[in-house]
């Protein structure tokens, strides 16, 4: 749906938000929290540009590819997500801060147009940098942009039915959070027929975890060899053909299915550029702002932790809870009153490797098995944009539990009994 703002009375305050992802929809949700009423009545107008309709919810992607979940339960129409604003289908081309400015294009109708604002978020997240590796944009699969998941999925459900002498090979570069999850989904969903390599530059996978949480990291390992994962390491994807996989050992697979899970770059908005870090994010200000009237989080910011002051991780936990503070922020700009630093912590990261299988560590608590896997679950359902499509999910998971993967209307090729087992605890 594509709601074009013309003419007309204009609200006392227009606030536009950048994007359909975390940022923006927590951004919407902490303003209505808190001035709610002044967008209801009209004196705030929201209006939302986004190169996609609906809000895509990463946190189940891999029980999406391993065929315990629907695509659909992770996707919100962005009008059903936020009511009351308006939503506009296109792209955000060029943001002028000194006139307070954006210029955007609608996906349905090629040329320029200008929307004036009081306030701007900038919230569109970050991309695979596909184009880092020769061939990978061509032949391989990335999982940010729309639509990737489920075309990845149907990828290897066709690969994995195709019956011939060898199994079908999957290459996933990249051993960091994402790409050991991707690893353990696509080996679920393939079973015996499909064989999964995960090839990673370091010297040990999850780095993320392997300073403070290596029981964790460990217990990751061997779900990965349960499920029958190769690990390569110390090794890069080099290049990317339509069926082969080279590495930058000189080692080359054949693989017609390769995904790249290897970091990403934020998408930019031509504009600000004295604004941003080596990595073009923008650099915020404590209080989330770039500049007078200009807001940003999530995967296209540079926002330093309260604490270390170190740049925050790029996930959806942190975006989340940017843009509910960019939100409350607004609210109180609106009110005439000061804004507040950027004061959250963190919370906690977790993975899974099938159903009730999970590692999670919580305020520097760890929990494996299926304990970890419940407090995945909770803490996802908590942040889901949807009520309906969470209860949907939860009731798809209840199903699971009683009748097997066959129940979720979207069965995996394979699966044995080993793979629904609760795990024990490390």
């Amino acid at each position: 749906m594509t709601t074009l703002i013309r003419g007309g009375h204009r609200a006392r305050h227009r606030v536009v938000l950048l994007g359909g992802g975390y940022v923006t929809l927590h951004a919407y949700a902490g303003l209505m929290r808190h001035a709610g009423r002044a967008v209801r009545s009209g004196g705030v107008q929201v209006v939302v540009i986004s190169t996609d309709d609906a809000h895509s919810f990463h946190g189940f992607t891999g029980e999406v590819l391993a065929g315990l979940l629907p695509y659909d339960r992770t996707r919100t129409p962005l009008v059903d997500a936020m009511p009351h604003a308006n939503v506009i289908l296109g792209r955000a081309t060029a943001i002028d801060a000194e006139h307070r400015l954006v210029r955007y294009e609608l996906a349905d109708d090629p040329g320029e147009r200008v929307l004036d604002y009081d306030a701007l978020v900038v919230g569109t997240g970050g991309r695979e940098p596909a184009t880092a590796v020769p061939g990978l944009a061509e032949h391989g699969f990335t999982l940010r942009a729309p639509g990737d998941i489920a075309v990845l999925a149907e990828h290897v459900r066709q690969a994995a039915t195709h019956h011939d002498r060898q199994p079908h090979t999957v290459v996933i570069a990249g051993g960091g959070m994402a790409g050991v999850e991707m690893a353990a989904a696509l080996a679920d969903l393939g079973g015996a027929r499909v064989h999964v390599e995960l090839v990673h530059s370091g010297d040990a996978i999850l780095p993320e975890l392997r300073d403070d949480q290596p029981g964790l990291a460990r217990r990751a390992e061997r779900e990965l060899k349960r499920l029958g994962v190769r690990v390569r390491l110390g090794v890069r994807l080099a290049s990317v053909t339509e069926d082969h996989a080279y590495l930058s050992d000189g080692t080359s697979l054949p693989a017609s299915t390769v995904v790249g899970t290897i970091g990403q770059r934020p998408v930019q908005v031509p504009g600000l550029d004295a604004h941003r870090d080596p990595r073009g994010r923008l650099v915020t200000r404590p209080d989330l702002s770039v500049v007078d009237g200009v807001w940003a989080a999530g995967d296209a910011a540079c926002v330093v932790h309260p604490t270390s002051g170190e740049p925050v991780p790029a996930n959806a936990l942190w975006a989340i809870k940017g843009g509910e503070h960019v939100g409350r922020n607004l609210a109180r700009t609106l009110r005439g009153r000061s804004t507040k630093p950027f004061a959250y912590r963190g919370l906690g990261q977790a993975a899974s490797f099938g159903f009730g299988r999970s590692i999670s560590e919580l305020y520097g608590i760890p929990f494996t098995g299926w304990l970890a896997w419940v407090l995945r679950l909770t803490f996802f359902l908590r942040f889901m944009p949807s009520r309906r499509k969470a209860a949907q999910v939860l009731g798809d998971f209840a199903r699971h539990a009683a009748y097997g993967r066959s129940a979720s209307g979207s069965a995996p090729v394979e699966a044995t009994v080993a793979d629904l087992a609760p795990a024990r605890t490390a």
